[in-house]
């Protein structure tokens, strides 16, 4: 303490008698005895939530499908359920092998998958740069806002009649109906992302004078990249969709012709099939998406912690 306080000087008394009881050090600037060591404050476990939703487990949300496909086996093992109406997971399973085996299921699937990714491909680039357009531009929302509005507001399958006295039935027709389907949720999605952009960072990118470019890649970009990604989930999802229905109509190959051919031979193993293989696809392509924002977006998440 002198070091620290060269005014106050601290001396000691003699030193205690440990025969005599009771003789404690005593402090002679102070007059106190020693002061008793504070014990530690009892750690408390911070309490479980009643109600919030609780920790997310992975792979928890393949409880449901897997609950289904159990109560799917059981009632075709214990034949509650009628094999001409809904057959067995095994009967799906070994059709699946056979039309592989055949070549069948391998020409579809690819003739599918193909139609799916152009038509895809072409719905983003065309909703992205609308959203652009409309969103970065008063000009732009002006005539381009109004219109895709529109176009939303039509029913997707109401084109179809049109579109075919247009492009006539061949694969230019399904392509555009999946690029049209896939186009309006992207849009809608990155077009509000752009337009709710904090104008707060507006006037502090006008501050500190960001060039166009700079403003574009530090704010507008970090900021749309979330309803940009919700959007291209809707999108990859619709793809998958729109298909089931466009290749019924005056198709000659794909999963969907598969299926229509199944339904008039009575074959609802294979339509199972068909279904499945819909089913499996759409998941993958949502959990490479998700994937992919999740990578991307990694800031958020280190923000939030």
């Amino acid at each position: 303490m002198s070091a620290l306080y060269p005014g106050a000087v601290a001396t000691r008394e003699r030193a205690p008698d440990p025969n005599v009881p009771g003789d404690v050090e005593v402090d002679a600037a102070t007059h106190e005895g020693p002061r008793p060591t504070p014990s530690p404050a009892p750690s408390r476990a911070r309490p479980a939530r009643r109600l919030g939703p609780g920790r997310r487990r992975r792979g928890a949300r393949a409880l449901g499908p897997l609950i289904v496909l159990a109560l799917w086996t059981l009632g075709s093992g214990v034949g509650v359920l009628d094999p001409r109406t809904l057959p067995a997971p095994w009967t799906v399973v070994a059709t699946s092998s056979n039309l592989w085996t055949q070549g069948t299921l391998v020409t579809d699937l690819t003739t599918s998958a193909t139609r799916a990714f152009w038509g895809f491909l072409i719905g983003l680039t065309v909703g992205v740069v609308l959203a652009v357009l409309a969103g970065l531009s008063r000009w732009g929302e002006a005539t381009v806002d109004g219109t895709v509005q529109l176009a939303r507001s039509i029913p997707t399958l109401g084109l179809i009649p049109l579109i075919i006295l247009w492009l006539g039935i061949g694969e230019l027709f399904k392509i555009s109906i999946i690029a049209v389907v896939v186009m309006i949720p992207i849009y809608l999605n990155l077009y509000a992302a752009l337009s709710n952009i904090d104008n707060r960072y507006v006037e502090l990118a006008e501050t500190i004078r960001l060039s166009r470019w700079q403003f574009l890649r530090t704010v507008v970009v970090p900021g749309a990249l979330p309803g940009f990604f919700v959007g291209l989930r809707l999108g990859v999802t619709g793809s998958w969709l729109a298909l089931v229905v466009l290749e019924q109509i005056n198709a000659t190959n794909g999963l969907g012709y598969l299926m229509f051919q199944a339904q008039n031979y009575g074959r609802v193993d294979i339509i199972l099939v068909g279904l499945t293989i819909y089913a499996l696809l759409g998941l993958a392509s949502d959990f490479a998406v998700r994937l992919i924002e999740r990578r991307v977006l990694s800031w958020q998440q280190t923000l939030a912690g």
